[in-house]
């Protein structure tokens, strides 16, 4: 029994430990693939999250080639994956940027003024993943 109970266990610890061995209930293997793991915004800030009654939101972006969003900034947590595209964000305060790419994942700044181009041929499709205070909105406009 203790010599199931520990393979069972080492089973367990192997599979957290590579994911893509995991198997759905039916005895199916299910995939995952990491695409992140930081500690640090885009621009070297830690992370923090809001400090009372969290709220997730989740959006769609579609942004035209050759379109600049306006300058801006995001009081809390925003994430981002590249669905499609290519997308420039320049931190105006800096002057640093990056670039982004299908297939990447943007943890944006916090509280720093940026803008984004999409600086390719194609739409850029973005899945934004906002962590606010509930009922407060996560994008500043510079006036």
């Amino acid at each position: 029994m203790r010599k199931n109970l520990m393979s069972g266990l080492l089973l367990a610890v192997a599979l957290a430990a590579h994911p893509a061995w995991a198997l759905d209930s039916s005895g199916t293997p299910v995939v995952v693939t990491p695409l992140a793991s930081r500690t640090t915004t885009a621009s070297g800030q830690p992370i923090t999250l809001p400090q009372k009654n969290v709220q997730v939101l989740v959006s769609t972006y579609d942004v035209a080639p050759g379109a600049t969003l306006p300058v801006h900034r995001h009081p809390f947590p925003r994430y981002a994956y590249v669905q499609a595209g290519t997308l420039k964000v320049t931190n105006v305060e800096t002057g640093n940027s990056n670039t982004y790419k299908t297939g990447d994942f943007i943890i944006e700044m916090i509280g720093q003024w940026h803008q984004a181009t999409n600086i390719g041929d194609i739409e850029v499709k973005l899945l934004v993943i906002d962590q606010v205070e509930e009922g407060a909105k996560n994008t500043e406009l510079r006036q």
